[in-house]
């Protein structure tokens, strides 16, 4: 069985209506990303930054997976497919796909304030101060802020080294680490890129489909299901 490597950006959840991480003007939702998504951040008011994420965890579970995320599930039918995510939702796991690794975490579970490693699933949309992990210390939301490590990118880079196909869908290329992550494609495995702009693509050749993840995964997975 041949093994697929997809790796995701904001570009495919933005068709559930989830917005993308950074607007042109800079600011998340209305927010600097410095007040509310870095450990500085959470030092100077935990209480801001925890009613943040509480939102967006409102919003995420508000939404609901779109063509796109459900098509990518298809492909194993057929393929082993692994997920890299940039994004911090659990639409891909809605949508129906076995095997998610997400580089930046997930918003639907908490994480210790001292120990990372240590996480929890979150009952409905809220966290609460007051909230504390069998250390005695304070939750808070399991995603990796601009500051911190990325502790799955080694895993996902041997996924792709692995990977007879290649698939990116709706990212820019334009956050490391995960950006690099096209580099351990081998040199001959067929690439694919779905987005309705083509950012600028490294020397490798990709095949590209010009078009929004609703649109040119379905295409895309369909052309592959009857290869």
């Amino acid at each position: 069985m041949k093994k697929i490597v997809v790796l995701t950006g904001a570009g495919i959840s933005a068709e559930s209506g989830l917005k993308t991480f950074r607007d042109s003007d800079g600011l998340w939702e209305g927010y600097n990303v410095e007040d509310v998504a870095t450990p500085e951040a959470w030092q100077r008011n935990p209480k801001l930054v925890q009613e943040f994420y509480n939102q967006r965890r409102k919003t995420v579970l508000e939404a609901s997976p779109n063509v796109a995320h459900k098509a990518l599930a298809e492909l194993e039918q057929k393929y082993d497919v692994t997920i890299i995510t940039q994004n911090i939702d659990d639409l891909h796991e809605r949508g129906g796909s076995g095997k998610v690794l997400h580089l930046h975490g997930i918003i639907t579970r908490s994480q210790s304030d001292k120990n990372a490693n240590l996480t929890y699933p979150i009952k409905g949309w809220e966290l609460k101060m007051g909230e504390l992990c069998e250390l005695g210390s304070q939750l808070r939301a399991h995603v990796v802020w601009f500051g911190e490590a990325v502790p799955m990118i080694e895993e996902a880079a041997k996924e792709c080294m692995m990977a007879d196909i290649f698939i990116l869908v709706g990212s820019s290329l334009a956050v490391y680490p995960a950006a690099g992550l096209v580099n351990y494609v081998p040199r001959q495995v067929p690439k694919y890129i779905v987005d309705p702009k083509i950012p600028y693509m490294p020397s490798d050749k990709f095949i590209k489909i010009e078009e929004k993840a609703t649109v040119g995964v379905p295409l895309l997975v369909s052309e592959l299901l009857n290869d």
